[in-house]
């Protein structure tokens, strides 16, 4: 095997193992910072990773036999890490030459997808109301996201992730990419599953939704993707439309990213910690505002500012 091969490899091994090793430990970063803006004394940081290995030593009790109910959770989890490996995380992404920004978009949704045909395969009413509510969020979140990283795409001249970035460090901040960072991030939030966009799940009314028939190890890889995919979608964010500095040193400018994705984590979780939970028709009215905003950032960048 080449050098070449094997130092792809290489990374898409370190960036699987960072989405699936870290997202806990930011998971459980935010739940702290939440609990003290709450006032509270919190779970330790190592929190989320006790609940997976509680999880997956439980029993698996299932309400519905079919095979997608069973490996979807599974499944989840492994698209949200084919995902890790087409996103820059220090570096170009180690697959980059095999998928650009629609490769990109289409692995993110199939994530949300899998996930929405868990909750309707569970044959539970709670989950099939979960997962009509992910389903009308996806629909009104996943544009906003096209049309962001389109943002990029026609600034740079091209749809390759890896290229958009070296544009967008070589020649600075724009009009039209600043307008689509914050669009991202406001999508992000969504993504993640915060407050106020937290619907889809609301404890308070529906009992978890998507997740409320799932258990044992089904739950923990299912929970696991969910927070794989939010730091993964942080990375996104950062080291596309936030790139500097840039060192050209893979272990200094991983450092740098890892500490912006945090930030940016921090400040979705203050966004929780400080909102109620919008109805179903708030949060389409929003986002509506939001891809408002994302298609001004796409007039910006087709008149070159």
């Amino acid at each position: 095997m080449s050098n070449g091969a094997l130092s792809v490899l290489g990374l898409c091994a370190v960036n699987v193992l960072l989405a699936l090793l870290l997202a806990p430990l930011y998971e459980g970063i935010l739940r702290k910072l939440r609990a003290v803006i709450h006032s509270r004394q919190g779970p330790p940081l190592t929190q989320s990773y006790l609940d997976l290995l509680k999880l997956l030593g439980k029993e698996d009790l299932r309400t519905s036999p079919g095979a997608l109910y069973a490996f979807a959770p599974a499944l989840t989890l492994a698209s949200v890490l084919v995902l890790a490996t087409l996103v820059p995380m220090g570096t170009a992404p180690p697959l980059g030459f095999a998928g650009d920004i629609i490769v990109i978009v289409y692995v993110a949704a199939v994530s949300a997808v899998l996930a929405i045909l868990t909750a309707f395969a569970s044959q539970s009413p709670y989950a099939f109301v979960g997962g009509s509510r992910e389903m009308m969020l996806l629909l009104a979140v996943e544009p906003v996201v096209v049309v962001t990283l389109i943002v990029g795409a026609v600034n740079a001249g091209t749809l390759a992730t890896g290229d958009i970035v070296t544009w967008h460090t070589a020649n600075g901040p724009t009009i039209s990419m600043v307008v689509a960072s914050v669009a991202l991030f406001l999508a992000l939030q969504a993504q993640a599953g915060k407050l106020p966009f937290d619907i889809p799940e609301a404890d308070q009314e529906i009992m978890g939704g998507p997740l409320v028939e799932l258990s044992g190890a089904r739950l923990a890889l299912l929970r696991w993707a969910l927070w794989a995919k939010q730091l993964v979608f942080a990375f996104l964010l950062v080291e596309i439309f936030v790139p500097w500095p840039s060192t050209g040193t893979y272990y200094i400018d991983l450092t740098l990213a890892l500490a912006k994705v945090l930030l940016v984590l921090i400040l979705v979780a203050v966004v929780d910690a400080v909102n109620p939970r919008l109805r179903v028709e708030q949060a389409m009215r929003y986002y509506a505002r939001v891809a408002f905003v994302s298609l001004s950032a796409l007039a910006f960048a087709v008149i070159g500012m």
